[in-house]
Parts: C-alpha cells; sequence; structure tokens
C-alpha cells in the first residue's frame, strides 16, 4: 500500500471512529477529587457514589482526625485520603474538585485546582466576601476553568416553573415584589456535627452567621429572576436572637435588595419554627406562592389554583449531574444560570454589601 493509500486509511478510520472515542469519554465517570470533609453537605457525594456518573479519586482534608473519621471512609481506600489538595491533585488527576470545607477556604481550594487547569464546584455560597471572590473569578477566568455554585434550591422543580411562567408566559405581569424566606431552627438545634458548625458560626470562616448561610439562597434565585441585574441598593438588620448559642454571628438576617422595578426583601434565619426554603413573587398581574420544592400556588385572573409542576430533566435535575455535563461541555453554562460565576459574584456583593449596612444602619448603594 503506497503512502497516499495509507494516509486516506488513516483519515477514513479516524472519521469513522471519533464520535464512538468521543462517546466514550463523555460516558467514562466524571474524576472528582474532594477538598475538605467538614461541611454537612458531604453527604450529597455519598449518597450519589454507586450511581455510577463519577468516581471519586481522591480526597483532600488537613485535619487529621477528620481524615480519619469521615464519611467517605467507609466508601473509599485509605491511600486516596491526603493531607495536602495539591499533592491529592498531582497523584490523582481529578477532572473537578468539589469543595466541602468552609467557605473561607474555597479560594485556596480555586487556588491550587486553576492553574492546574481543574474545574471546581463549591458548595454555596461563592466565597466569603468580595475580595476572595474576585481573585476567584480572575484565576478561573485566566485558566479557563469553570467555578460553580452549588444550591439546594437550584434543583427545585417549583423555582424554574416560576421562572417559565415569569419568562416565557407572563402568568402575573411584570414583577415588582419578591419575598423570599430561607434557614432551619437553627445549625445546633437541628444537629449539625461540631466540624461543621465550629466554623459555619465563625464569623471569619464563613463570612457571617444566618445572612450567608440562608440570605444567599434568596440572593441566588434574585440575582437569576432579574436576569443577573445588579440591584440599585442593600439594606440589611441582623440580630443575635440566641447569643448564648451564636456569640459570634448573626441568626438572624433581614435584607432589603432595591432594584429599579421591584423591591426583594430576603429572610435568611436559624430561628424559624421549621426548616423552609419558599418564596413568594408577585407581578401586576398575580402571584407565584413556591412553597416546597414540588408544590406552588399559582394567582392570575382572580383565581387561585395548587400546581406540581413536572419533574426537571438530567442533566438540569441534579448538581452532579450538571456538574459532568459541563464539565464534559454537553451544556454551556450561561451567565445568568443560578449556579455561574457571573450570578454568584452579585450574591457576594449582595451579602458583603448587607453585612456593611447593618453595621452602619444605612443602606449600600451600588
Amino acid at each position: 500500500m503506497n503512502t497516499h493509500k495509507i494516509i486516506r486509511t488513516f483519515l477514513l478510520l479516524s472519521v469513522v471512529c471519533l464520535p464512538f472515542i468521543l462517546n466514550a469519554q463523555n460516558t467514562a465517570p466524571l474524576r472528582l477529587g474532594v477538598a475538605g470533609v467538614s461541611h454537612g453537605h458531604l453527604h450529597e457525594v455519598v449518597i450519589r457514589m454507586d450511581r455510577g456518573d463519577f468516581e471519586v479519586v481522591g480526597v483532600a482534608e488537613p485535619d487529621e482526625q477528620l481524615r480519619a473519621n469521615n464519611p467517605l471512609r467507609k466508601k473509599l481506600d485509605a491511600s486516596l485520603f491526603y493531607a495536602d489538595l495539591g499533592e491529592m491533585l498531582d497523584k490523582t488527576k481529578p477532572e473537578v474538585v468539589v469543595a466541602y470545607g468552609s467557605i473561607y477556604d474555597h479560594l485556596a481550594v480555586v487556588e491550587a485546582c486553576a492553574p492546574r487547569g481543574i474545574h471546581v464546584m463549591v458548595e454555596k455560597p461563592l466565597a466569603v466576601n468580595m475580595q476572595h471572590a474576585n481573585r476567584m473569578a480572575e484565576l478561573v477566568r485566566k485558566n479557563n476553568t469553570l467555578l460553580l455554585t452549588n444550591y439546594e434550591t437550584t434543583w427545585y422543580n417549583t423555582n424554574h416553573e416560576a421562572y417559565r411562567l415569569i419568562k416565557k408566559g407572563d402568568a402575573i405581569g411584570k414583577i415588582n415584589r419578591m419575598e423570599v424566606y430561607d434557614g432551619h431552627e437553627g445549625p445546633i438545634e437541628i444537629g449539625c456535627g461540631k466540624e461543621f458548625t465550629d466554623w459555619l458560626t465563625d464569623p471569619i470562616l464563613n463570612g457571617g452567621g444566618a445572612v450567608v448561610d440562608f440570605g444567599c439562597y434568596g440572593a441566588n434565585l434574585v440575582t437569576w429572576l432579574m436576569d443577573g441585574e445588579r440591584p440599585v441598593s442593600v439594606y440589611a438588620v441582623l440580630k443575635q436572637l440566641k447569643p448564648d448559642k451564636y456569640p459570634n454571628v448573626d441568626d438572624d438576617a433581614t435584607i432589603l435588595v432595591e432594584y429599579p422595578s421591584a423591591t426583594v426583601q430576603i429572610m435568611g434565619s436559624w430561628n424559624w419554627p421549621k426548616g423552609r426554603k419558599d418564596m413568594h413573587i408577585y407581578g401586576t398581574k398575580g402571584y407565584i406562592y413556591q412553597d416546597t420544592p414540588t408544590s406552588m400556588r399559582i394567582y392570575t385572573d382572580r383565581k387561585e389554583t395548587t400546581v406540581q409542576p413536572s419533574a426537571l430533566e438530567a442533566p438540569y435535575n441534579d448538581s452532579f449531574y450538571y456538574l459532568k455535563a459541563a464539565v464534559r461541555k454537553e451544556i454551556q453554562v450561561a451567565p445568568t444560570d443560578l449556579s455561574s460565576l457571573e450570578n454568584n459574584l452579585v450574591v457576594v456583593e449582595i451579602l458583603e454589601s448587607a453585612i456593611k449596612s447593618a453595621k452602619s444602619g444605612k443602606p449600600v448603594r451600588f
């Protein structure tokens, strides 16, 4: 066979085989690294490990006690646990790292991952302040890596149905007011582990108390519903209703976010009589009460109806399905998406402004 025939045969085989190679790459489990194990949401990894869409290739945790005693130890070989994040990254070569340490540690995770070309997904919120957030954004943009933020509420059927009704159907007219409620009885009251509450109630490691822990949900959803628009001003009242349990941070936050066309009240608290993540959206024609992840009420044409929206379809129904699809470039993360860097930079700006406002007693203008 002459050289030209060899080349033609090679090119033909390449064209025929390439789709199969690419498909095999995309269907292979996502190589996942875990940075930190002190976050109470670590169970989100554990309960999905047998699904097959990702494989945990390494875990980094500097605390020796936590490294030896965490839910992942029952599922993984001891050789996959490292004290140093950089060593774990270099030896295990993950495609993406999920962060389950303090919010303050998110910056260090991105500083380690982005220059190595490794994507990152952090638990909400993105960062403790804008200094950290801007540095993280600079690193991932420079290195062309993803930086996603995961919220439980991102995967609620009712939130997406509310968005669809507002953006596509004009069901309630133009939004002019929103009220977002998030929180529970308190992290200590509901039995969160000490390794979690030690940093969750630390003003440095968490950035604040309930204002950060639960104020971020409302800021994220509102920024999404407002198409990424930054507000005009933020005014907040932060309280310590249980200073004996939470002496160093607020446990109740009321944040007033003003837009040119709407007023938003975000209420994040560790003092609700029961856990809640619900939202009321008012427009010129009616309202939407998003009551639970699966049930909502819509008032329009002088009539209120209860709706159970259809389940979300993969990969938009699960944080790890979404993460894999984004890393493998099966989907594009839009700047307005709930998990996007752009949305979550605005979230951190709202939270930082709320803390500044509460200290000064005055609105912070953007």
